[in-house]
């Protein structure tokens, strides 16, 4: 019996705890200055792992016609690694990761004595991770109201300060309600309206990793994400303001050879070193810093490393912005794996047929961006650029002032705003 009651109090804990992450969250007391009500309006999609061909390749009617009203470019280039905590955050901060912290979406912080991981609700939702001046904080403490149906970061009170309305990560609300809260807070008066919106897709990155990028499932992503845009915009455009929006991808996809995962090197003893897990990157840290041994245990990897390279953090690749003088947080490992297409690590044995991770100009690592409304120019195709370039160009539409330090420049999307 007294068993019966514990399985139902936890029952009840769960059930109340999902509760809570499929109810919006509201900072109260907050408005948008008198100077903000006659500024612009800005809703940024992100369509996790929507690689930069796949619009045209799978005929994305929306999409395709919302392009040729704006600009559409080539392709947008991913930070290093290309994953997609990483890559979100440097969207959304205009800062590589070396810089913004998010070095992985697994990693060791050598002063925390923790690993953050992407799965681990915790740590996520643990604002010391963070660094920059995400989007929403930028437009907040410039009197501009936010909100966000997911992002990476959002559900953090980053530098005290996180998006007016938001939603904790919960793939159980339907897309027909998300679009709906999206229509609510366009129809809020205007001293509590959001300027800003983010808004984030996750199924073609599922499909695409269990399925393969070919796949009827990830196909069928791929049309989801298309019809959802078309209703998003349909929707907001029956408010009968002029919204500007700004679609993008993370990173792209490509199949892999799940028949020959690598196992992690059976030289890396762990009871000396951190290994937090990674597929197409692998940090190993010392637990005493002992550079000694280190090398030792680089030269060692290197020595057998046939199907991988071996790196110390300050000998990669210069176009990674990804090196131990950069790394403002001590969060690369002090020796990096990085596997040889279409090879993948892994820790069990098993891996999905489709990943991503791998280098920023391997062409299937490349992602989408896309834009249109008011603010933009009209009909233009630009070339390939890097995703810390968006944030930027963000700001100056919402017309908000960038003092802070940024890797993103201004003059890279400049040229596709209308001239004021």
């Amino acid at each position: 019996m007294k068993g019966l009651f514990i399985l139902g109090l936890y029952s009840l804990l769960y059930t109340s705890l999902l509760a809570q992450d499929t109810v919006q969250q509201v900072v109260q007391g907050r408005r948008n200055s008198p100077e903000t009500i006659n500024k612009p309006y800005l809703i940024i999609i992100s369509a996790d792992g929507f690689r930069w061909d796949y619009a045209r390749k799978y005929n994305c009617v929306n999409l395709l016609a919302l392009a040729a009203k704006g600009v559409e470019a080539k392709s947008m280039q991913p930070v290093y690694p290309s994953l997609t905590f990483p890559n979100h955050y440097s969207i959304i901060t205009g800062m590589y990761p070396v810089h913004h912290g998010l070095v992985d979406n697994s990693f060791y912080d050598c002063k925390k004595l923790k690993i953050y991981s992407v799965g681990n609700k915790k740590e996520v939702r643990d604002s010391s991770w963070y660094y920059g001046i995400p989007l929403w904080e930028l437009a907040e403490r410039n009197g501009m109201l936010s909100a966000s149906f997911y992002w990476v970061g959002s559900e953090s009170r980053i530098n005290g300060v996180g998006p007016t309305y938001f939603y904790n990560y919960n793939e159980a609300i339907p897309i027909d309600r998300r679009i709906e809260v999206l229509h609510e807070w366009l129809l809020l008066p205007e001293d509590k309206r959001p300027h800003l919106i983010s808004f984030y897709f996750p199924q073609v990155d599922h499909y695409s990793h269990l399925y393969g990028i070919d796949s009827k499932e990830a196909i069928d992503a791929v049309k989801f994400v298309d019809e959802s845009v078309g209703k998003i915009v349909s929707t907001c455009t029956n408010t009968g303001l002029a919204i500007n929006f700004i679609f993008v991808s993370d990173h792209g996809m490509t199949n892999t050879d799940t028949a020959n995962a690598l196992p992690i090197p059976a030289k890396i003893d762990t009871s000396r070193f951190i290994v937090p897990r990674g597929d197409a990157l692998v940090h190993i840290y010392s637990k005493n810093g002992d550079r000694t041994e280190i090398r030792k245990l680089y030269k060692n990897l290197k020595r057998n490393a046939s199907k991988f390279t071996v790196y110390l953090p300050n000998k990669t690749p210069k176009h990674w912005h990804y090196r131990s003088a950069s790394d403002q947080h001590n969060r690369l490992g002090d020796i990096l794996l990085v596997p040889h297409p279409p090879l993948m690590f892994s820790f069990t044995g098993r891996t999905t047929i489709g990943k991503h991770g791998y280098d920023i100009r391997n062409s299937d690592m490349q992602a989408s961006f896309y834009a249109w409304g008011p603010a933009f120019r009209k009909g233009l195709t630009i070339p390939s650029f890097s995703n810390v370039h968006v944030y930027p160009m963000a700001a100056e539409l919402l017309g908000l002032p960038v003092s802070h330090s940024i890797d993103g420049r201004l003059r890279v999307l400049k040229s596709i705003l209308n001239s004021p």
